[in-house]
């Protein structure tokens, strides 16, 4: 037995149910945790209690996530504590290092390789099938594909099962993906390949018929943790209940109402009948919400309320009981206007002191961000767009990690110089690019990655330097970047922000269109709710009046109008060049207020004073040179010379928070020059 004084401080700090739920010591346990509710610190200090009061064995432990990035957390978290040798994994992870161990004691040969990246296969298979695809239908086939192999539904009962879940896929008969599924297994067999379903399957085949890995499996873990129960699979399922044998020494976390992964597989059914699939369970919940205000928490239990679904959420209670911002409900005339609406909100929460990395757009579908990027563009706001691919696994970053590993071999003591270099040689610059699509995505990863160089101590050697980004790549760890982030609403799980707005809440998005039975309705109904629970204090949601009835989610719309133009909208004003007079249609162009290739008039003793400001400013910050102001805008100043603030306004690049913040000390630096 450990000092008491070790335990006092595991237990420090816990409300009452999280202290109850920690010393729960021993299985079946159930913990439903609302959002914001601390779970993942009650499940990691029961862990810790456990082993430190010597009623369990650290290396006995499974702690099964659904991330790799929670993974890692999972084992900061319990490191911070003073445990170590805890198996914290996500279920592939876990699977395929058993399958890897035991396949090749019991085939006499190497586990085949695991392909991640499977649409030349279902190519190949819709192929034979006589199915025409494009890439937009071989990803809805390979969504199927996955589906069938994680439900447990053979390619000869996909038809019946696909018809009675409501699944389907556009332009393609339920008899031809049944085809195309059987084509795709023979496919993958000849390459001698396996894809990432098959990694449960094949340790599953294995806990099932071979008894002394099974045998093995259950003496090395007797304790299990499974953290987002409510997104379990029926194969996780099944292989979690191969792992546990005849005992029932395991815990499941979930919440209900975050459930929202219905069309991958994840059954929600686990979650709300472990009472029955183990009687002797002990149930909790966890309803005190830590993250969001009293307001959002109060609209997120109205939201929740309205469900018609089986599902039911728990009724969160918030911590924070001090005055809030009310959540704004913003109808608007049409899409332009739901986008500037949307740019205005969040110049305004700029200006209340809320950094830019600190916010969050998250919508429905990806399409929707294009015009909001376009808009973040002109109006000169950061913002990284997060996809559902990891960091690490990105084209662009391999390639820049690769060319750093490269040059760092010529200067082994200056790693920042080398990975400049390396991104430099790949076309990433200091300032982002006019556009959007691939090579914005490409200077947002690089720029990312830039970032890291303010993170490295001074003297670091590249060898320590490989070490810290290869186990921040193993547990998905990103740098940040510093920008408004914009996101899906399924990728904003497990986010959280001081500022979020949620765009296009609307009938045909929210819910979607192709969502018609109850069980669809209601999932998009939760998937709203994840949106707003991620955000801490500040809360917007807006629509298209112009198309759409608002949301049948949102509290009251028949009250809500959309807000109508007060005139006729203006023919937007061709810019021209004041330099030669001509049309200016490039971006840069129009931000310049010149060609690029016209004669400059500006003070290159003015530009340069500018520039050392700027970089004394980012330094003082903390932030990139750019996002105080771009190479462009300086020497659009230089040129403007404004001498008021309405002069320095009309610069392209300069909206009111960066008048506000940075006004006075560059019209100061014009006066001077």
């Amino acid at each position: 037995m450990v000092e008491r004084m070790a335990v006092d401080a595991i237990l420090r700090g816990l409300d009452p149910e999280q202290a109850a739920i920690v010393q729960a010591i021993g299985g079946p346990v159930v913990v439903t945790a609302g959002a914001g509710t601390g779970k993942t610190r009650a499940l990691t200090h029961r862990i810790a209690y456990a082993v430190a009061t010597d009623q369990v064995t650290a290396s006995q432990v499974l702690a099964l996530t659904f991330t790799t990035k929670a993974a890692g957390e999972m084992r900061s978290r319990l490191s911070g504590l003073g445990v170590s040798g805890v198996q914290a994994r996500t279920f592939h992870s876990a699977a395929l290092r058993q399958a890897r161990f035991f396949w090749p004691r019991v085939n006499d040969s190497p586990l085949p390789p695991v392909r991640d990246k499977v649409l030349p296969l279902v190519a190949e298979a819709a192929g034979r099938c006589r199915v025409a695809v494009d890439t937009a239908r071989l990803r809805d086939l390979a969504g199927e594909i996955s589906w069938s192999k994680v439900c447990n539904v053979p390619a000869d009962m996909y038809v019946p099962v696909a018809a009675s879940a409501g699944r389907s896929v556009g332009g393609v008969a339920p008899e031809q993906v049944a085809a195309v599924i059987t084509a795709y297994e023979q496919v993958k067999h000849r390459a001698a390949v396996i894809d990432l379903d098959d990694i449960l399957l094949v340790t599953l085949g294995l806990m099932m018929q071979q008894p002394g890995v099974a045998q093995q499996v259950r003496a090395q873990y007797q304790h299990f943790v499974v953290d987002e129960y409510q997104d379990v699979s029926p194969v996780q399922h099944a292989l979690l209940k191969a792992w546990l044998g005849d005992s029932d020494d395991l815990m499941v976390v979930g919440d209900p109402a975050q459930s929202i992964h219905a069309f991958a597989g994840a059954n929600v059914a686990y979650l709300l009948g472990f009472g029955q699939e183990f009687p002797a369970a002990r149930r909790f919940e966890l309803t005190r919400n830590y993250r969001s205000s009293g307001v959002v928490v109060s609209y997120a239990n109205a939201l929740a309320a309205r469900s018609q679904g089986r599902v039911k959420a728990v009724r969160l209670r918030a911590a924070a009981q001090a005055e809030e911002p009310p959540v704004t409900q913003m109808g608007c005339a049409d899409a332009p206007s739901e986008i500037a609406a949307l740019v205005a909100w969040l110049s305004d929460r700029a200006k209340d002191g809320v950094d830019w990395a600190s916010m969050a757009v998250l919508y429905r579908v990806n399409a929707q961000s294009v015009l909001v990027e376009a808009a973040l563009a002109a109006a000169g706001i950061p913002y990284t767009v997060r996809g559902a691919e990891r960091f690490y696994e990105r084209a662009e970053v391999k390639a820049a990690l690769a060319a750093w590993r490269g040059l760092a071999t010529t200067r082994p003591d200056d790693p920042s110089s080398a990975l400049r270099d390396a991104l430099v040689g790949l076309g990433w610059t200091p300032e982002p690019p006019d556009g959007q699509g691939r090579q914005r995505e490409n200077w947002e990863s690089w720029q990312a990655l830039a970032m890291m160089l303010e993170a490295l101590p001074p003297g670091e050697t590249v060898a320590a330097a490989m070490v810290r980004v290869e186990q921040q790549a193993e547990e998905q760890q990103a740098p940040a970047a510093p920008g408004v982030v914009l996101a899906t609403l399924h990728a904003s799980k497990g986010l959280e922000f001081e500022a979020v707005a949620i765009i296009g809440v609307q009938e045909g998005l929210l819910p979607f269109a192709l969502a018609t039975t109850p069980d669809q309705l209601a999932e998009e109904n939760r998937l709203l709710y994840v949106g707003v629970t991620r955000a801490k204090r500040w809360l917007y949601l807006s629509w298209d009046g112009s198309r759409r009835r608002p949301s049948r989610f949102i509290s009251a719309p028949e009250t809500l109008q959309a807000r109508q133009p007060q005139a006729p909208r203006q023919k937007k004003r061709l810019r021209t060049c004041r330099v030669c007079g001509k049309a200016l249609l490039a971006g840069a162009d129009i931000k310049l207020g010149r060609h690029a290739d016209c004669p400059s008039s500006y003070s290159d003793e003015l530009l340069q004073a500018l520039k050392a400001w700027r970089l004394q400013r980012a330094t003082d910050d903390k932030v990139p040179a750019f996002v105080v102001f771009s190479d462009t805008t300086l020497i659009a100043i230089a040129e403007a010379r404004p001498a008021t603030a309405e002069a320095l306004l009309a610069v392209s690049g300069v909206g009111p928070a960066k008048l506000e913040r940075y006004g006075e000390a560059v019209l100061g630096m014009v006066a001077d020059d």
